[in-house]
């Protein structure tokens, strides 16, 4: 029962901070910590199908559409477009993935180093408030960009939403169109990172003791308390308050490190 309410609590945790601009990788990392609990790096993934979920539920329209021009070879259309922006998005994500995720997970595992990426995520978020939304349409090398963000968000602290949403309202792109291609960004990017993890360590979640119970009741949670987070987003977004978030990140990291000086 202790277990369970532990994966419910890390749910609750996934589901609120994956799409809210404040890091659920870091909240979980900082969470498992300060709790006690030690949890495989695959759980932490695993929980993020649950928002994945969310995702294709919120947009499922624009999913739909976007595989139909797939099966169609059409990449002319506004949602074929989508597809080669979302491959060259994508590409850095992977790089990044495969040839840094070993070495962030064995850096970022205590509070210090996962309290200096809230500040800087705070910085990039903050930094939206000298966004000028000029166009609709997203170049390559500006998919590239907002790739190479989703590809740093991979350290613990670093919002992914926050970070992708951000670099491309700096680079001019209107906001309902950084929202959406932020979050058809993120399907690849959940996916690749569910199925290395797995790849790498399949047996890790049975040999700490968690079972799929417990993992599914950790996706539902996830995916829950994560469909009503996307849509506070989208509001906050509309009301051009993303830089709000700055602080909430710089008050975690102040938390972090005086909780991990004080002996916690």
């Amino acid at each position: 029962m202790e277990q369970l309410i532990e994966t419910i609590i890390l749910g609750i945790i996934q589901g609120l901070t994956e799409w809210l601009p404040i890091s659920s990788t870091g909240h979980l990392k900082l969470a498992e910590h300060f709790l006690g609990l030690k949890v495989p790096i695959l759980f932490d993934i695993t929980l993020h199908l649950g928002t994945l979920i969310v995702i294709l539920i919120y947009f499922k329209k624009e999913v739909k559409k976007i595989v139909s021009a797939l099966l169609r070879f059409d990449f002319k259309t506004e949602h074929g477009k989508f597809i080669p922006l979302i491959i060259v998005g994508t590409i850095p994500t992977a790089l990044i993935g495969l040839i840094f995720s070993t070495i962030i997970e064995d850096v970022f595992q205590n509070p210090i180093p996962i309290a200096s990426a809230f500040i800087l995520c705070g910085v990039i978020l903050y930094s939206t408030k000298a966004g000028k939304e000029k166009t609709e349409n997203i170049s390559y090398s500006e998919a590239l960009m907002i790739g190479v963000a989703q590809g740093i968000a991979l350290i613990p602290g670093i919002s992914r939403s926050g970070t992708t949403i951000a670099v491309a309202l700096l680079l001019g792109i209107r906001r309902e169109k950084a929202f959406n291609f932020s979050f058809l960004l993120s399907i690849p990017a959940v996916l690749g990172a569910f199925g290395l993890q797995a790849y790498r360590s399949w047996n890790a979640l049975t040999a700490a003791g968690v079972s799929w119970i417990e993992v599914f009741v950790g996706i539902i949670v996830a995916m829950v308390v994560g469909y009503f987070a996307l849509k506070l987003l989208w509001k906050i977004l509309v009301i051009q308050k993303l830089h709000f978030f700055a602080f909430c990140c710089w008050f975690i990291a102040l938390l972090s490190i005086m909780f991990s000086f004080g002996g916690f």
